[in-house]
């Protein structure tokens, strides 16, 4: 049996590719090997111990402006930015002039409100003008005359010929017509505003005098004070009317009974609906030969409403502790 073989020169080509990378191969990793020797022989062979030497840039280190002073400002140049500088006055210039002008807005950067021309001032009415015929007539021919038109205006009235090209003009006659109506009209109203104006109506005839304030008036928020005072007097009973066992409330120890009293009134005024129908106890105690108050409150059932009333207090960050009387 015969056997075929391919005799084409593509084996020889892909032979020829990989001895190629293999060559190249061996040399990238002979360059790698040669550049760590190198590497490795200059960091051995370096001085670790010798001072740094920086090289010294080319050229001046400063370089001075073309102008020191630099552009003058408004400001500058003044006399009395000498006489605040220097204290001193500075001596009299060659030649005075005037300051620039300040500088405006372009009409670009004005507001409307700005742009807008104010509006002539009214006259006041002149009864001489008003009853002088004369006077009256010139007032009417002064009117009928066309104002004097700024470029706005004549801009304005270019836009409404425009606007009105070609539009059919009103009848003279309905034109007519609405004028009598609006004249008849406001006749009519004056007319009733006349008559309105002669007949009093249910206006006030007279003006009402004021009734005079009574001597013997006092402020409300004058008198609430004291009588809050009288009826926040708090009730004190003695330690001794106290019975054995009953619950008490210690608000603090003090070196006085004023002082006590003082606390009492601060704690009470800042809980008043805590310490309503409550009593007040100072009692005093002696404790390493130094004497001392006691101040207590009295008025509670049993034991368990005093500690309420003590977690309540407590809540607020004041000092309370539930006793029973000895």
């Amino acid at each position: 049996m015969a056997t075929y073989f391919e005799t084409t020169p593509q084996g020889a080509s892909v032979r020829n590719v990989a001895t190629l990378a293999n060559w190249a191969g061996a040399a990238v990793s002979l360059a790698m090997v040669l550049g760590v020797g190198v590497w490795g022989y200059r960091l051995m062979v370096r001085d670790v111990s010798g001072i740094p030497v920086v090289m010294a840039a080319e050229g001046p280190m400063r370089i001075a402006p073309e102008d020191p002073g630099g552009e003058a400002a408004d400001h500058q140049g003044l006399s009395v930015n000498d006489v605040a500088g220097t204290q001193a006055s500075a001596p009299l210039a060659d030649r005075v002039v005037l300051a620039p002008g300040a500088v405006g807005l372009a009409d670009d950067d004005l507001t409307p409100a700005a742009m807008t021309p104010e509006p002539a001032p009214a006259l006041a009415a002149d009864p001489a003008l008003a009853t002088d015929p004369a006077a009256e007539g010139a007032t009417v021919e002064n009117a009928n005359l066309p104002a004097p038109a700024d470029d706005e205006t004549m801009a304005l009235m270019a836009l409404a010929d425009r606007i009105a090209a070609g539009v059919k003009p009103l009848d003279p006659l309905a034109l007519s017509e609405t004028v009598e109506q609006d004249a008849a009209a406001s006749a009519e109203l004056a007319a009733e505003a006349a008559t309105e104006a002669a007949t009093p109506g249910t206006g006030l005839r007279r003006s009402l005098v004021p009734v005079l304030r009574p001597a013997n008036l006092v402020r409300v928020s004058d008198a609430a004070p004291t009588a809050t005072s009288v009826a926040a007097a708090p009730q004190e009973v003695a330690p001794e009317a106290i019975a054995k066992g009953a619950s008490l409330v210690q608000l603090g120890a003090f070196d006085t009974p004023d002082t006590a009293r003082d606390a009492w009134t601060r704690v009470a005024g800042q809980f008043s609906a805590y310490f309503d129908g409550k009593s007040r106890v100072i009692q005093k105690a002696n404790a390493g030969g130094r004497d001392f108050y006691r101040l207590r409150a009295a008025g509670f059932e049993e034991l368990a409403d005093a500690r309420r009333f003590c977690a309540a207090l407590l809540a607020e960050q004041a000092e309370c502790i539930p006793v029973t009387a000895r």
